[in-house]
């Protein structure tokens, strides 16, 4: 029987620019396809330090198992590590389609003042976006606009903040530090929140909520630890990405 052939792991060559680079990740992540099986291959628990999610995404590399929205995430962290001029972070979608409510990630991309993404998706559209996008919020309504032509709104828009390029950080990421309702919101009061929320990005003035003590409890509920029903998030993740 024949071996199928496992992609190469793509390698930064100091020739390429930061738009090749994305581009020969993204291209990485669709060779090991989108896993339609309904079974999830690696377990990400949203909650573990990022040098722990650097660990599966490492063995992602070695298994060349298909992958969803989520792993895609952890994947697109860990192959643009070492790349200060690019900062990355989490983008969350919440939708609604035929009664149903559906979950959806994708990696942010900002670099030399412009914003794009990385990702993984049954849609081609609901993925990776080139790295053109002069505001955050017209990556975002670029987004919702894709959505609409599968008839999902989007009800609830979650960004994280940028994640480290410390791979061995026992910092967790942050996976909502923002959150809008935005069906229930004007576009131009979308646009304000989220213009407002990237010049702090930009700035560099959002601290995770767990940043002084890890350790501790985070305050208001906003604690990313599954509170002991430690089948959540994987259950969650399962019902990703039906889009």
């Amino acid at each position: 029987c024949v071996q199928p052939s496992v992609p190469p792991v793509p390698n930064y060559k100091l020739s390429m620019s930061i738009p090749e680079w994305l581009q020969a990740i993204q291209t990485y992540m669709k060779m090991l396809q989108y896993n339609h099986t309904g079974t999830q291959f690696f377990e990400i628990r949203k909650s573990r330090p990022l040098s722990g999610l650097m660990e599966t995404a490492r063995e992602m590399t070695r298994e060349s198992l298909p992958i969803k929205c989520l792993e895609a995430v952890i994947l697109g962290i860990y192959l643009t590590n070492g790349q200060p001029s690019v900062e990355r972070f989490p983008i969350s979608f919440k939708t609604h389609f035929s009664g149903n409510y559906f979950h959806h990630v994708v990696l942010g991309i900002y670099c030399n003042g412009r914003y794009g993404s990385l990702g993984m998706s049954r849609r081609s559209d609901l993925m990776d976006k080139p790295l053109t996008y002069r505001t955050l919020s017209d990556l975002i309504f670029e987004f919702e606009d894709s959505y609409k032509k599968y008839l999902h709104s989007v009800k609830k828009v979650k960004i994280g903040l940028y994640v480290p390029h410390e791979p061995h950080s026992f910092q967790p990421i942050e996976w909502k530090q923002l959150v809008l309702n935005v069906s229930k919101m004007m576009r131009t009061e979308v646009r304000k929140e989220l213009e407002k929320f990237a010049r702090d990005m930009r700035m560099k003035i959002l601290k995770p909520s767990s940043a002084h003590s890890p350790m501790k409890e985070r305050p208001r509920g906003k604690s990313l630890s599954p509170r002991r029903r430690q089948s959540s998030p994987q259950r969650r993740a399962c019902r990703r990405d039906k889009s």
